[in-house]
């Protein structure tokens, strides 16, 4: 079972992500995912190894990204492929059994091609996307509806892109199973909680409606 929020680390040193980690932890987040990007693969490894001793007091599930090589030296909880080429059948054979994979998709065809491999879960957005670096098409409620509607798959999918407290239940109202949250979190850790009841409500609407 998948965690229904992840925190997805910032920072603008690798310490600022580890300090992150460990406000998020402290907080209650049940899983983080560990960004470490532009870094080596020996650097990945130390910060990661710092991040499974805090994630492992807490009893908080850890995702590397990209870098199965050193969530599996690790014994993270699993690797989220986001811009990794390797397909995610050639990276199940290199890690433990119990390990998650995750993948991040942009678009119907993305979301279609990447649920037909063998992934645990799947990341959909930008749900908005304000950053002119980054030149992905924001879903927005209509868009995350229609791939929802469109794809036929138990695969838990979790909504990212510039999510704030007072957009979640909207986009749970599209159907997704969680939200991976970065921006929001950082600002305030104390949100961690306040995302948690709005998502621990749907999920009780859900049940109550199966039994309607």
């Amino acid at each position: 079972m998948i965690a229904k929020l992840h925190y997805l680390t910032q920072g603008n040193t690798p310490q600022e992500h580890l300090e992150n980690v460990q406000k998020a932890c402290t907080s209650g987040a049940e899983l983080v995912l560990l960004r470490l990007n532009h870094l080596s693969e020996k650097k990945v490894l130390k910060y990661a190894e710092k991040a499974r001793e805090i994630t492992a007091h807490f009893q908080t599930r850890l995702i590397v990204q990209d870098h199965y090589k050193v969530a599996k030296q690790i014994k993270a909880d699993g690797v989220h492929l986001e811009k990794s080429i390797a397909s995610t059948s050639s990276v199940r054979k290199h890690l433990h059994t119990w390990q998650l994979i995750g993948a991040t998709a942009y678009h119907l065809e993305d979301a279609e091609r990447l649920i037909s491999q063998e992934l645990d879960y799947l990341y959909l957005g930008p749900f908005q996307n304000t950053n002119p670096e980054n030149n992905a098409a924001s879903l927005g409620i209509t868009g995350f509806s229609f791939i929802q509607e469109a794809l036929t798959t138990e695969t838990p999918l979790l909504a990212f892109g510039e999510i704030s407290l007072e957009g979640v239940k909207a986009i749970l109202g599209t159907g997704v199973s969680g939200l991976a949250i970065d921006d929001a979190i950082t600002e305030n850790f104390n949100l961690i909680s306040a995302f948690h009841d709005l998502l621990q409500a749907s999920s009780t609407q859900e049940k109550r409606h199966t039994f309607d």
